[in-house]
């Protein structure tokens, strides 16, 4: 694999901090948490978040007695079972600082709501609901996941170390049916017609896939329970307590007992229960925006609720937070979303403060200028007061940018650089493969989290395992203490080497920046922070650590890497 000459620069930068294949764990693990953790207390904006996106049953497992709940099996198609992860998994990384230590202030993971018990094989192998998007009671914790203890003890901890929590919800569908997962009433659900995009009603009031059967959000018809939920109920002895708490959320909003309402109060339950601070929404555009802007104005209140019964456990003030998986949404269409048949939503209208960009894995390829400069002036113009969240590799996005991890180094720069927020995928601080070769689809991208491969440093085709990390965690922890880089107003101060200024100035928070790219390696730098910082202010560089003081409008670093990353 060839690296391009960022990576290049940056791996004789860090050619003397670079362990060596046959390095020991112990020593591996010292290098790779070289960055200190940040301190308490930094503005945080969501417009500006670094955000952790993980699979729960992929990233850590610290309790193997719940790998296999329900009578699940050992049987799936490669990556398409149950590999152990769990709620206690994350915590444990909470706690010694993993997060921290990257500069993320955001975790996002994936639903965590039991799951169908049985798998399924719909032509790509037996498959089960790991990934948790095949729902089967929304009202509780999947076994295989932990317990309620256990998600009340991971939302505290990332709370108690500045982290927010995204919780990733589904409103487009239950699981597939199975011998043990009998399909809800029809007029819960529907099972046909499949999905064809050729206007919204044949994106929305379809299935996606067959055997994935479809809420009915969008109807004003009352419903009953799924009697397979009452019977579930009954068995675990909460069947009273939850009918008792649905009777109290109807008789309270005055909301008719329709699919969209039940799936509105599940879904906030988890707010009231453990203090979650946002939804990243799944499926937005297979779902009637109705129903969005109703879960958003029923989670805004559960959040005032969670926090006035909970005063000082949150880190910060901020209002509840909702993102949006339009797929296909890109942010040159600025605040609106085109359908197939060319009908266009503005989701922002409808319950989002953001939306997720497929746009960066294409934009990506352009030189550094020509991706800020367009991403600011989008979101200083069309997307003024919005914002998106940027990505280059996901769970279900068999395209990424750079599936064969050839270029780890330039990824961070573009992604943890580039105006917006950005969501790290697990592994791409570490290099974990996304084309993993027994695999088919899109459990190609779904590994286990490479945790043996950075306790020993591992090498690949121009660079250790190790630097990788380092240099994501140098770029996030800039990132996190500096709310200007995704959320300032961005402009070009030099074009060789590349020198840019971010600036930020709204409701009292005022941040700036200047970010030197491309440097020759082996010289001192000076940079030319004129009109930025003053003649006499302190400055630091935050990927060297360097600091300096401003003199005739220049602030001079020692011989270091390609990269300086100047703030105060």
């Amino acid at each position: 694999m060839k690296q391009t000459p960022l990576a290049m620069t940056l791996a004789l930068a860090l050619a003397g901090t670079t362990l060596a294949p046959a390095a020991s764990s112990a020593a591996a693990k010292a290098a790779v948490q070289a960055p200190t953790a940040r301190a308490a207390a930094k503005p945080f904006l969501w417009e500006s978040a670094t955000v952790y996106f993980l699979l729960t049953d992929r990233f850590n497992n610290a309790n193997p007695a719940n790998d296999l709940a329900y009578g699940r099996r050992a049987d799936a198609a490669p990556q398409r079972g149950y590999m152990g992860g769990d709620l206690a998994g994350i915590t444990a990384k909470i706690r010694d600082g993993y997060f921290d230590r990257l500069g993320v202030n955001v975790i996002w993971l994936t639903p965590p709501v039991e799951q169908i018990h049985a798998g399924t094989d719909e032509g790509t192998g037996l498959s089960y609901g790991f990934h948790g998007y095949w729902a089967r009671d929304w009202s509780k914790v999947d076994a295989n996941l932990g317990t309620e203890q256990d998600m009340r003890d991971f939302v505290a901890s990332a709370h108690a170390h500045g982290i927010r929590v995204l919780l990733d919800v589904v409103m487009n569908q239950t699981g597939p049916v199975t011998g043990l997962d009998p399909a809800w009433p029809a007029d819960w659900v529907r099972t046909a017609p499949q999905c064809s995009y050729k206007d919204v009603a044949t994106t929305v009031e379809c299935t996606l896939v067959k055997n994935l059967p479809d809420l009915r959000t969008e109807s004003d018809t009352p419903v009953a329970l799924p009697p397979a939920l009452v019977e579930q109920w009954k068995a675990e002895g909460r069947y009273e307590r939850e009918v008792a708490e649905l009777d109290a959320f109807f008789a309270r909003t005055g909301h008719p007992r329709t699919p969209r309402y039940h799936l509105v109060k599940w879904h906030t339950d988890w707010i009231r229960k453990y203090g979650v601070d946002g939804f990243r929404a799944d499926t937005v555009k297979h779902v009637e925006p109705a129903s969005w802007k109703a879960l958003k104005t029923e989670a805004s209140a559960a959040y005032e609720e969670w926090k006035r019964a909970n005063p000082g456990k949150l880190p910060g003030a901020q209002a509840f937070f909702m993102t949006a998986e339009a797929y296909g949404y890109n942010i040159a269409g600025g605040p609106l979303f085109t359908y197939d048949g060319g009908q266009q939503v503005n989701y922002f209208d409808n319950g989002f403060d953001s939306m997720i960009n497929f746009g960066l894995k294409y934009d990506a390829r352009q030189d550094y200028e020509t991706l800020f400069s367009n991403y600011s002036g989008l979101l200083q113009g069309a997307l003024k007061g919005r914002s998106v969240l940027n990505y280059l590799s996901s769970h279900d996005d068999e395209q990424p940018f750079d599936a064969a991890r050839g270029k780890p180094f330039e990824s961070a720069t573009k992604l943890l650089l580039a105006p917006g927020a950005a969501q790290i995928y697990y592994g791409d601080e570490t290099a974990r493969r996304l084309d993993v070769a027994d695999a088919l689809g899109d459990a190609r991208l779904r590994s286990y989290m490479n945790w043996d491969e950075l306790a020993r440093n591992a090498a690949r085709d121009g660079y250790h395992i190790a630097d990788v990390q380092r240099h994501w965690a140098k770029l996030g922890l800039f990132r996190q203490a500096h709310v200007a880089v995704g959320a300032g107003v961005h402009q070009q101060l030099q074009a060789q080497p590349y020198v840019f200024k971010r600036t930020y100035e709204r409701n009292g928070v005022s941040d700036k920046v200047v970010v030197a790219l491309d440097l020759p390696v082996g010289e001192a730098h000076v940079i030319d922070v004129g009109g930025v910082f003053a003649d006499g202010q302190r400055v630091r560089d935050g990927y060297s650590g360097a600091r300096a003081v401003v003199k005739h409008g220049k602030a001079r670093f020692p011989a270091g890497s390609s990269i300086v990353l100047i703030g105060q």
